[in-house]
């Protein structure tokens, strides 16, 4: 008996099966998935031991995972996931998922981590099993080599209180701010940050008509892409 789930904007079957029961997601409606697992019990009635075996390569399925599940991210996010996809094309060219095994998986962290900061590897792998738990889900492979990896990095990172003031800090940038005599845009740039937590893309993004002087208020609805210069990125579509 076959159950589906919808999973974000496509549905999932589950079919029962020995040892672990058959999923497989990423279908457009509901009639597409219960087509798809029926063909699947039909397999399994007729005896057959284990489903077609999915041999699908390492960086194709990130991809059309990427695509599917994470197709409304911002693009300075979406970026970091296509990095992770260069990363494993890079370093499993022609590789199926199904192939890749946990000693495996575990010395491409070793390598990696050797030439990049733990942050970074962290980052990578979060991406990586994320995606691998999907595929586990689908029924395209059975183990999860992402599981209890060791997460290592040579190259010291920056601590979170290096990257960010804390409050002491940003009242005595503020009151300094206040005291000053000089009015330069960056001035009050500063002063808005500081006050109202707005975001360096979204700070950088505000124009002219985003100020309503009568109200008082400020309309955030963009950010400014200052990593390519690409220009704004709406929150909702113009």
């Amino acid at each position: 008996m076959a159950s589906f789930q919808k999973r974000g904007k496509t549905w999932q079957y589950c079919v029962s099966a020995k040892p672990k029961p058959i999923r497989k997601g990423g279908f457009k409606t509901k009639k597409e998935a219960m087509i798809a697992a029926a063909e699947v019990e039909a397999k399994l009635s007729k005896g057959v031991a284990s489903v077609d075996k999915k041999t699908i390569p390492f960086d194709e399925y990130f991809k059309s995972w990427v695509d599917v599940y994470k197709d409304d991210i911002e693009d300075i996010t979406l970026r970091s996931y296509n990095t992770t996809l260069q990363t494993i094309t890079d370093n499993f060219p022609g590789k199926y998922i199904h192939e890749i095994s946990k000693r495996e998986y575990q010395k491409f962290l070793n390598d990696f981590g050797s030439k990049h900061a733990k942050q970074t590897v962290r980052k990578l792998n979060t991406h990586i099993r994320a995606c691998v738990q999907e595929a586990i889900e689908e029924g395209i492979i059975q183990i999860d080599f992402t599981r209890k990896a060791k997460i290592a990095g040579k190259v010291e990172s920056k601590r979170p209180e290096e990257k960010h003031l804390n409050y002491s800090e940003s009242r005595l940038l503020l009151n300094e701010l206040y005291v000053r005599k000089e009015r330069s845009i960056g001035y009050y740039l500063l002063i808005l940050a500081l006050t109202s937590g707005i975001r360096f893309a979204e700070l950088i993004g505000l124009t002219k008509d985003d100020f309503d002087f009568e109200s008082n208020e400020i309309t955030i609805d963009k950010t400014w892409d200052y990593k390519t210069g690409k220009g704004f990125t709406y929150f909702y579509k113009k």
